[in-house]
């Protein structure tokens, strides 16, 4: 009987296998929570049934701290791991990740071309927005970014998820910064300074999150009042009977990836769970009980039209930045690990 396994016991498992990676079951990591227990309904248990195999899953909470600890001590505790723009190109840059045999995922033209890079097969698309709790709001609701970070009008504590990047780009636009200009004025130290100086403001209020599960969380326990959240995360809640509000304007969209640990003793495995989680009919299915947008062309004509309030695509990102544009992947690649020092400094943190 194959049995999926969950939470850190593919860590564990690694660990205590170091230097003979090749007996450990083959093993996916995602974001955790409620995302995770989709994915493995959809894909990891599927996916082991019809391999005839055991598939572990482990939880990554974002950051290079896993990539240079596979790079330092060589033990590889993941065969796929879904991960943002700036790890997948530092990755694929530094050798950590494999590129991608497009011929064994299915082949380049059926995703979306934003989803198409060496290293990595786009997963998702989502967006952070500025979310906040009604029940726990007097008079007139928040409606843009600056709303966010004026705590006279709308007291109460804020959520942000820890580390510079989305922050940075926040904090440019909540200080009247343009979305196309975000990248040219960060790309200079005064436009940096600018974006910390702003975050200064709201520092004081700031409740910092690690897992995309917390926002909602303290939304609906009124440990903060409005949060920078996953739209997925509040859209979820929001079907769930929770009084939250979405708001747009200004918000962040992405795509996560599928990479493969370049020494993966699953190479061709990996490649397959991909092409499996890739069918329109898997992100189809993901992205109905979750609002994140399919890569997979052929997925889009199976979404839930009821729930297009909630995707992020047409006019929800109007006055988006998208984070994994050229820019954005020249920027981070170029200044992540500098920001990430500094931002440690800033809030006392080690990341």
């Amino acid at each position: 009987m194959k049995i999926l396994s969950t939470g850190l016991i593919a860590t564990a498992i690694a660990v205590s296998w170091a230097g003979t990676s090749q007996a450990r079951d083959f093993t996916v990591a995602g974001w955790g929570g409620a995302v995770q227990e989709a994915l493995r309904e959809i894909d990891f248990t599927p996916f082991a049934k019809q391999q005839d195999i055991n598939v572990l899953d482990d939880v990554y909470t974002g950051g290079w701290a896993p990539f240079k600890a596979m790079q330092e001590t060589g033990v590889i505790p993941w065969d796929v791991v879904q991960i943002e723009t700036a790890e997948l190109i530092r990755g694929c840059e530094e050798g950590v990740l494999a590129e991608i045999d497009w011929d064994k995922v299915g082949g380049k033209e059926q995703f979306i071309p934003s989803a198409v890079s060496d290293c990595g097969v786009g997963a998702i698309v989502y967006a952070f927005v500025t979310a906040y709790n009604a029940d726990g709001i007097d008079g007139e609701m928040p409606s843009t970014l600056q709303d966010f970070w004026n705590v006279d009008r709308w007291p109460g504590k804020r959520g942000m998820r820890q580390g510079p990047k989305i922050n940075l780009e926040l904090a440019l636009m909540a200080d009247g910064v343009a979305p196309g200009d975000v990248y040219s004025v960060l790309g200079t130290p005064e436009g940096v300074d600018r974006a910390f100086t702003k975050l200064d403001e709201i520092k004081p209020h700031v409740q910092w999150w690690t897992a995309g599960a917390q926002p909602p969380e303290w939304l609906a326990s009124g440990d903060v009042t409005m949060a920078i959240a996953y739209n997925g995360r509040i859209a979820n809640a929001i079907q769930e009977g929770q009084d939250f509000g979405i708001i747009w304007q200004n918000a962040l969209y992405e795509i996560d990836v599928w990479a493969i640990p370049a020494e993966s003793p699953h190479l061709d495995l990996a490649h397959e769970f991909i092409k499996f989680a890739s069918q329109p009919e898997n992100q189809a299915a993901y992205s109905n009980q979750f609002a994140y947008g399919p890569t997979a062309k052929a997925a889009f004509d199976l979404l839930d039209q009821d729930r297009a309030e909630f995707f992020p695509a047409g006019e929800n990102l109007e006055s988006a930045l998208y984070v994994g544009n050229d820019e954005a992947r020249a920027f981070w690649a170029d200044y992540l690990e500098e920001l990430n020092q500094r931002w440690n400094t800033w809030t006392g943190t080690i990341q």
